[in-house]
């Protein structure tokens, strides 16, 4: 194996070695050195995220005549390669660094001017690279368009398409009645399609959650710089360098109301975590629904067949289980663990500055990358193809002695109960039943028990 060539970097603190090919700098290695904590290194759209950061401050910088063009077209192009999507092997920082993400903001900046110095126009990373910025504001700023240009552009299609395929199944179906159910036990009938529209309407309800964070989230705290007062930027560069990102990405980025707050704080995170939160148990709620539904096929309920995808069992032949409604339901869990750690991180604010922004960025983009992928998963792998067993079904509901609550207005209460525990003593029709105990007769009360009819409250 070839030995491993060194060049020698200097900081303010000294020198050190650095890896020869690396584009990184002296900063960077030595929160490599010191960060040996995990293999959980900065998602890729957050490094995205703040490439596009660099690159609107960049421009933003030449705007106001502080950065010479030269500088800041070389600083655009290299932050743009970034953000298109290469170099990534040049951001190795651990998530658990310095909790004001100065490593990972310094690992920018060095790879940054690496990629746009040349000896004739010298970029310098600090200088230059985070000209009227700190990674106080930097940091903050970077979670936020991470989480909004991938809830924009992932999350809230991922659930619209969820939502519509929930919709065309249960139109596909047509009403067909069947038993509902509270506490797991026997109730009133209810159509799929009732019973499917709760779910639609969960995640529509979801979706207007995440639209409505989107105001808070696209205020960024850049600009603020070290503590929110603004020193070392200009008055104007916030402004400008949203400006710009706003007509790259299409979206409503804007300097944020507060600055103390924008920094001080993860209110924002917070928020958006609470939209994860009731994501993940609606998204549990549909799943516990569908494995409820198939289980069996014949000790459960049985009432749909899941599409068939991969053996269930090592040991027991032909068995096959409901594993994409058992994934989503991992991935709730872990939505459910990340909100608990954003939190907590979030409580880690004191004075000026929260210190645990690395992981929050970490977490919440974890969360929000799981959860796309859960709902289109859900809608084509499990609800898209489940079939429906129409003779369990009828069956079941045809020997449901609560449709006896239809008689009460008729025949009360008390006389209703006593043929529902008459019909489960011995196993008879509710019908059966209540042509002895009334003077209904068996048209009447085929008439008044049509589940169909029930399920509209007719």
């Amino acid at each position: 194996m070839a030995e491993k060539k060194f060049r020698i970097e200097k900081d303010s603190m000294g020198e050190l070695k650095v890896p020869e090919e690396a584009k990184w700098g002296p900063q960077t290695q030595r929160a490599i050195d010191n960060f040996k904590i995990s293999d959980h290194k900065m998602p890729a759209g957050f490094i995205r995220s703040l490439s596009l950061l660099k690159w609107g401050l960049a421009n933003a910088n030449k705007d106001l005549g502080l950065l010479p063009k030269e500088k800041a077209s070389a600083i655009a192009d290299a932050a743009m390669e970034i953000f298109e999507g290469s170099h990534f092997s040049e951001f190795p920082l651990d998530v658990f660094q310095t909790g004001s993400g100065t490593s990972t903001n310094m690992n920018m900046n060095e790879v940054i001017s690496n990629l746009s110095s040349t000896d004739s126009n010298p970029v310098h990373p600090n200088d230059h690279v985070n000209m009227g910025q700190s990674s106080n504001d930097v940091i903050p700023s970077a979670i936020n368009v991470d989480a909004v240009l991938t809830v924009t552009n992932n999350l809230i299609p991922s659930m619209r398409h969820l939502k519509n395929s929930i919709e065309e199944k249960a139109k596909s179906i047509g009403d067909v009645p069947k038993n509902g159910r509270t506490h797991l036990m026997d109730a009133m009938p209810i159509t799929f399609s009732q019973e499917m529209s709760a779910w639609s309407s969960q995640i529509e309800d979801a979706i207007k959650q995440y639209e409505l964070s989107m105001s808070k989230l696209q205020q960024l705290a850049i600009g603020g710089t070290a503590v929110g007062t603004g020193i070392n930027a200009d008055p104007d560069l916030s402004k400008k360098c949203c400006n710009h990102i706003n007509k790259l990405t299409g979206m409503e980025f804007r300097p944020a109301n507060n600055s103390f707050q924008a920094i001080s704080s993860q209110d924002s995170s917070l928020i958006l975590s609470s939209c994860n939160k009731t994501l993940a148990v609606a998204l549990t709620k549909i799943s516990n629904d569908l494995r409820w539904m198939n289980s069996g096929p014949l000790g459960g309920i049985g009432e749909i067949t899941l599409p068939a995808l991969q053996p269930g069992s090592s040991i027991m032949p032909g068995k096959v289980n409901p594993v994409i409604p058992e994934s989503v339901c991992m991935v709730a869990s872990r939505v459910l663990g990340n909100d608990l750690t954003i939190t907590h991180a979030a409580q880690s604010s004191n004075f000026q500055l929260n210190v645990m922004l690395p992981l929050i960025a970490h977490t919440l983009s974890e969360s929000l990358s799981l959860l796309s992928n859960a709902c289109l998963s859900l809608a084509d792998n499990a609800i898209k193809d489940f079939e429906v067993n129409q003779e369990n079904i009828e069956s079941m509901l045809n020997r449901n002695p609560i449709l006896a609550t239809a008689l009460n207005a008729t025949i009360g209460y008390e006389k209703g109960a006593q043929i529902v525990k008459k019909a489960y003593q011995e196993k008879r029709s509710i019908i059966d039943v209540a042509v002895e105990m009334t003077d209904l007769d068996s048209d009447t009360l085929a008439g008044i028990l049509d589940p169909l009819k029930l399920t509209s409250n007719q």
